[in-house]
């Protein structure tokens, strides 16, 4: 099998592949994102002294080789691991609620840790444990250097409360950024470039389809350690959102100061000043008056389309693997219902390495009309070669983690 080059190009266009399937994911350190399914295990034996912490930590997923600790690589718990022991003198152990790969960012992830506080001044001996408070700002500051990752929040819990088995719903988002322009710096490994337009309602159409109680084999990658492939998918659903970073564009300018002090006063103000930003939010790069003139430096933005995945666990890859059917059903790869469609296969032997598709056999060395997957079928198909191919890791960020808290 080929191998999985880690490395990716700094020079990345609108035109990128996707994430192919690597059947050696797990020796090669990319962690699953998803969570299997809950277990009954939960650490009862708390030596005294000790106090569990409830810890929320956000963090740009490019630098880190995944959330799990590895040998000679940066990750997220070792990172965490390390500042814990700047700020409390001795070793700790983070365990995480959701496990993220390589590139995958966190808005919220969780994990706890038990921390015994001993005295400086008088080795042994034992004191009060710190207040939350005190923890969140201490290990921030520690975590000042890396500069991509800190704790949000930080709760006092019992010593039985588990961050990945007490959790009771897992919720992520998925960016993608439409149009023909070449992707902002400031996007960045913060989002997926699709440069082909989408069609936002046949993309809600397949969600309609996926969400719910099924089997999910088809969105399941190999490596996987759940013994069951099914899951409940709470919400799967796909908006149009404001793409980020966002500056008031003269029009939304306009239109503020009308409101407040009259539109020729605050008109008159704004003719002497250039545009907040580089960035224009009245034409979207996706809009049919892409000739038109916006000034010099005023570039197109790019449409914005956020999925959002909510369950209470996830197959290894799922959330990736889904959004990469409801990608290529928005560019009309894929289809809702079924139908014919005319493919390059060399691309698509990539992903499948000359499977059999309902005994239609695909020569890898030509283009052809063959039929296509509805998206149905493909989940009925129960199996990971039936779905396209993964969307890569950048654009996926693990949202919020739901615990009824005691």
């Amino acid at each position: 099998m080929t191998e999985v080059n880690p490395k990716v190009s700094p020079e990345e266009l609108s035109n990128e592949r996707p994430s192919k399937i690597s059947k050696t994911l797990q020796e090669e350190g990319d962690f699953c994102e998803e969570e299997e399914e809950e277990k009954e295990a939960v650490d009862k034996s708390m030596k005294p002294g000790l106090q569990r912490y409830l810890v929320a930590v956000e963090y740009i997923g490019t630098r880190f080789c995944g959330s799990q600790q590895q040998l000679n690589h940066r990750t997220v718990v070792g990172v965490l691991q390390e500042a814990f022991h700047k700020f409390i003198g001795q070793p700790v152990t983070i365990c995480l609620s959701s496990r993220t790969d390589a590139g995958v960012h966190a808005l919220s992830n969780v994990c706890h840790v038990d921390v015994e506080r001993v005295s400086k001044r008088k080795p042994g001996e034992v004191l009060p444990p710190h207040e939350p408070a005190v923890v969140r700002k201490a290990v921030n500051h520690f975590l000042q250097k890396e500069g991509d990752i800190m704790l949000t929040d930080v709760r006092s819990v019992p010593g039985d409360f588990h961050a990945r088995f007490k959790a009771q719903e897992r919720m992520y988002f998925y960016r993608l950024l439409n149009g023909p322009e070449l992707l902002s710096i400031f996007e960045k490994d913060r989002a997926w470039h699709v440069s082909e337009e989408l069609d936002l309602v046949a993309m809600q159409e397949a969600c309609k389809v996926l969400v719910g109680h099924h089997d999910f084999s088809s969105f399941r990658a190999s490596g996987c350690q759940s013994k069951s492939p099914f899951r409940t998918l709470e919400e799967l659903s796909v908006l149009e959102m404001v793409s980020t970073p966002h500056f008031p564009s003269i029009t939304e300018r306009e239109q503020n100061g009308s409101n407040e002090e009259g539109q020729d006063s605050f008109c008159s103000k704004c003719k002497t000043g250039l545009p907040t930003g580089s960035i224009s939010n009245d034409i979207m790069a996706g809009d049919s008056k892409n000739g038109a003139d916006l000034g010099f430096g005023i570039r197109r933005r790019h449409r914005c389309y956020v999925i959002t995945a909510r369950s209470r666990s996830f197959l290894y890859h799922q959330v990736r693997l889904l959004v990469g059917v409801i990608k290529s059903v928005g560019t009309g790869d894929l289809k809702v219902s079924d139908g014919l469609l005319s493919v390059c296969v060399p691309q698509l032997y990539m992903h499948t390495h000359n499977c059999e598709f309902n005994n239609l056999f695909i020569d890898p060395f030509t283009c052809a009309t063959v039929f296509s997957f509805p998206v149905e079928r493909i989940l009925n198909a129960r199996s990971v070669t039936a779905a396209s191919p993964m969307a890569p890791a950048r654009g996926l960020y693990l949202g919020h983690v739901k615990y009824e808290l005691p």
